[in-house]
């Protein structure tokens, strides 16, 4: 027996169907900001999983210039108001 009849006997229901995949595609596509108004356009799951990736990045990039900022922010305030941002963050 292949590898791969083994393999899909033993995934069994676990395997996701075509469908499944598609209603997963269109859900991303809802989320993305550049693609979330494209939904009369057909756009191809590549498309949406290279943006989705896109996105990430840009959203990895905003963590780390926000927090860039706020420690900044932190070492220029004095230590009273530095403690109270710290007890809002912590919230």
């Amino acid at each position: 027996m292949s590898s791969r009849r083994s393999r899909s006997r033993q995934s069994g229901s676990s395997r996701i169907t075509d469908d499944q995949i598609n209603d997963l595609v269109s859900k991303l596509q809802q989320l993305l900001p550049e693609l979330r108004n494209n939904r009369s356009d057909k756009v191809s799951a590549g498309k949406v999983l290279q943006e989705t990736c896109n996105y990430i990045r840009s959203l990895h990039r905003e963590v780390d210039d926000l927090s860039e900022r706020l420690s900044e922010l932190l070492a220029t305030t004095d230590t009273a108001q530095a403690a109270i941002i710290r007890s809002l963050l912590m919230q």
